[in-house]
């Protein structure tokens, strides 16, 4: 389930927060000016701050994990690599 207890308690940093901020001004001003089309932005907003996604989804935008010559303590084994020479 994308809503488990670790996933909205946990990690909580300044992106999740803003977006946390943006969906509730929006969902009270869309209350307040009863426009139905700012609210539904501003639930959009919520969902990305409760799930911890983003516009990519979740960690889209983010760079690889480890790579598979890197054991578990960080430490790179011997890896023989083959060079090119371009001219």
């Amino acid at each position: 389930m994308i809503f488990s207890k670790e996933r909205l308690l946990g990690n909580w940093h300044l992106m999740r927060i803003v977006r946390m901020a943006i969906g509730l001004y929006m969902a009270g001003g869309a209350f307040y000016m009863k426009d139905w089309m700012f609210g539904v932005v501003g639930a959009f907003f919520l969902y990305q701050a409760l799930s911890d996604t983003s516009c990519c989804g979740a960690a889209g935008c983010s760079t690889p994990g480890r790579q598979a010559g890197y054991r578990q303590q960080g430490k790179a084994e011997n890896i023989d690599v083959d060079y090119e020479e371009v001219k």
